[in-house]
């Protein structure tokens, strides 16, 4: 493929964002008639914890003001971006910034991993879903089991330049389901020619990209950082994503 905009033209992919979207304009249009899709304890369960993240946030600045340092736990250089800072609870509750893990954290119970981002500049703290976590590292499990029986990789259509469908009926395996965090509409996961399984965020930047029509963005940005910029979370287990045409495309992260 010699160019990015040639190779992204033709990828069914982009038609997949484009009727995922279109379906789930309508999902939502329809709501108010039929009442809500979602019980209240499985909607409570999916908010995000704000007044957790604005106690941890708070916690967090005070820690800084007084210590110039940040309570995270140590991470290799390899770790991801949106994986890297973990919020070290134990360090605040030592001190007596904290009482309490909040509830809705991985130490104290929860589906969520608080971290801190933007480290060297205004420290954020963001939320990384777990389930979206170990859904990926179950799908990557199977692939990397099939790809030491059978040295292939079980990938199928091609979405964007060097990312695949993946051909679950290779592995005799159901597609699990995955909800984003961020739309609540399902989500797939994708794989690329080494076999290594990300979430696809694609659906989520379009509605972005829609809802700003009109907006300009830098040069070669990470359409990432939209998602981070409008909600709590981090993108899970994500390619990174450039504008092509008006629509945006995966590449490696």
């Amino acid at each position: 493929m010699s160019t990015l905009n040639h190779a992204a033209r033709p990828m069914s992919g982009n038609r997949w964002l484009r009727g995922a979207l279109v379906a789930l304009t309508l999902a939502l249009a329809v709501m108010p008639l039929s009442g809500c899709m979602y019980p209240k304890d499985r909607m409570k369960q999916n908010a995000a914890p704000k007044e957790a993240i604005r106690n941890v946030q708070g916690a967090i600045d005070q820690y800084y003001d007084e210590l110039q340092l940040l309570p995270i736990k140590n991470s290799s250089q390899s770790v991801p971006v949106y994986e890297k800072f973990l919020v070290d609870f134990d360090k605040l509750m030592s001190k007596g910034y904290i009482s309490a893990m909040p509830a809705a954290s991985f130490e104290g119970g929860g589906n969520y991993y608080f971290l801190i981002l933007d480290e060297d500049s205004d420290p954020r703290v963001k939320l990384m879903d777990i389930v979206t976590a170990q859904r990926i590292n179950d799908i990557q499990s199977w692939v990397n089991a099939y790809m030491q029986e059978y040295t292939a990789v079980p990938k199928a259509s091609a979405v964007y330049p060097g990312f695949y469908e993946i051909d679950y009926k290779s592995m005799k395996r159901k597609e699990p389901t995955i909800v984003s965090v961020f739309s609540g509409s399902p989500q797939r996961a994708i794989l690329d020619e080494d076999g290594t399984v990300f979430t696809d965020y694609g659906i989520d930047i379009m509605q972005l990209l829609e809802r700003d029509k009109g907006k300009t963005y830098e040069e070669n940005i990470d359409l990432r950082t939209l998602l981070v910029d409008a909600s709590d979370y981090v993108p899970v287990k994500a390619p990174a994503y450039k504008l092509v045409d008006g629509e945006p495309v995966a590449v490696q992260p």
